[in-house]
């Protein structure tokens, strides 16, 4: 699949997430359950969700990288049974769409991450994934891939 990347500006979005420091090797399937705990506050009405699912990495490493999994509410919240109120970056990024299914997820961050060296673009050390509504049918999942610029050159 051929990415377009794209830059632009945007704002931050209110998110209930669960925050914890990974190994690169525990991540893939490893998310799932950090969801699903946010998903334990949806059910019980402690969250209220107005939005997609979307996984946040941060101060990523040779040794791991701190991941945000949660969902996008309207307003901060009092952090509840170990889920807490955080916020994706706001600026400029570069973004590309990725359709079909998570497997080939890789290849939209690997085309964003070449478009900013090709571009002299510095990517700051936060970019998140923001996942379109679910389908069966997997060709026709939508994921959303962000990364903060930084002013100066990797």
């Amino acid at each position: 699949m051929k990415y377009e990347v794209a830059v632009q500006v945007v704002p931050s979005r209110q998110v209930a997430v669960v925050r914890e420091r990974r190994k690169w090797a525990d991540l893939g399937a490893q998310l799932i359950p950090l969801l699903d705990r946010v998903y334990v506050a949806v059910r019980a009405g402690k969250v209220v969700q107005s939005g997609h699912n979307i996984f946040i990495f941060r101060d990523g490493s040779k040794e791991g990288v701190t991941v945000e999994a949660g969902v996008e509410i309207a307003s901060p919240f009092e952090p509840t049974d170990g889920v807490l109120s955080a916020t994706t970056p706001a600026g400029e990024v570069a973004s590309a769409v990725h359709k079909g299914p998570y497997s080939g997820l890789g290849n939209a961050h690997d085309a964003v991450i070449r478009w900013c060296r090709e571009h002299a673009r510095a990517r700051a050390n936060v970019w998140w994934e923001v996942y379109g509504d679910w389908h069966e049918d997997p060709t026709q999942l939508e994921t959303e891939v962000f990364y903060l610029l930084s002013r100066t050159a990797d």
